[in-house]
């Protein structure tokens, strides 16, 4: 089964919820070329690990490209007939606070590049607002910054889906029927 994907999907879930697993099934069903844009860094083995074992899943037929830092470019990059895989959108906020980055110009550029984009475009995100409050202040700046990220791509997409327990739900737009 083929169908259309809108313009902009937001998948969203907690750590190991199976977002990625569902993202790649929905890029999948597109009946499009693949392009999958990767935020990860591996510093270490446990990351090592985690990002082999989503390369292995995926398979052949993926273009990979590697963007830590500079999303907005390398999706840009991208040819219009493909379909696009971003995953995740938190790890990529995650480096750029590590590095001090101007997060506002950040995220700016990069939802100008998705309001750009010729090829449909699926996010991937972290929920981060439904724990406790943050010990240290990195970890505030970098909750509030994720909650304003995610807010500005729900606002944006055409459909946004949440994944708890790998179960998907509309929180915006129609569930897609993915075959099983």
């Amino acid at each position: 089964m083929s169908f259309d994907l809108p313009s902009l999907t937001l998948v969203i879930g907690g750590a190991a919820s199976g977002k990625s697993t569902y993202a790649e099934r929905l890029v999948e069903a597109a009946d499009r070329p693949l392009t999958y844009i990767a935020t990860a860094e591996a510093h270490d083995e446990e990351m090592r690990v985690k990002i082999a074992a989503h390369r292995a899943r995926r398979g052949a037929g993926w273009q990979t490209l590697e963007a830590p830092r500079d999303l907005a470019g390398t999706l840009g990059e991208v040819m219009a007939d493909r379909v696009v895989l971003i995953d995740c959108v938190t790890l990529w906020l995650t480096n750029l606070v590590l590095d001090e980055a101007d997060l506002i110009a950040a995220e700016n550029g990069f939802l100008k590049a998705l309001d750009d984009a010729r090829m449909p475009v699926v996010i991937v995100t972290n929920e981060v607002g439904a724990g406790i409050v943050p010990e240290h202040s990195l970890g505030r700046r970098f909750r509030a910054a994720q909650g304003r990220l995610n807010q500005s791509l729900a606002a944006r997409a055409d459909s946004v889906v949440t994944v708890m327990a790998g179960l998907p739900l509309a929180l915006k737009g129609p569930l897609p029927e993915l075959p099983q």
